[in-house]
């Protein structure tokens, strides 16, 4: 069956980043998996953490920085990044912002990011 979904549920997120998800468990009742349109501010970033999900992400605009354990890698608009399930990421952008979309399996949930605090 063809479900068409009309709109995004905004999820709030501290550091002024903003997430819309299309497809997940809070906007579509989807636990398999998350789509999820992301735009970041100049500077920001957000704490270490060790997702249980693989997160592939599409840089749109801007510049997406990944910390990882074998250092630092920067995605430009037009390129793409894959994390697996365990992998210790960090994530930032430059300093022009960051627009994006991550495709999370299985579905994005608090209780499986595992976000340092």
């Amino acid at each position: 069956m063809v479900r068409k979904i009309d709109s995004a549920t905004r999820i709030p997120v501290p550091g002024g980043k903003v997430i819309e998800e299309y497809v997940g468990r809070v906007n579509s009742g989807d636990a398999q998996i998350s789509i999820a349109h992301m735009k970041a501010p100049a500077g920001w970033d957000e704490p270490a953490q060790t997702p249980q999900f693989a997160e592939y992400t599409l840089v749109l605009a801007g510049t997406v920085v990944v910390e990882h354990a074998e250092g630092s890698t920067e995605v430009h608009a037009g390129q793409a990044f894959v994390s697996e399930p365990g992998e210790k990421v960090r994530y930032s952008c430059g300093p022009e912002g960051a627009e994006y979309v991550a495709v999370c399996l299985p579905a994005f949930s608090p209780e499986t990011v595992n976000r340092e605090e």
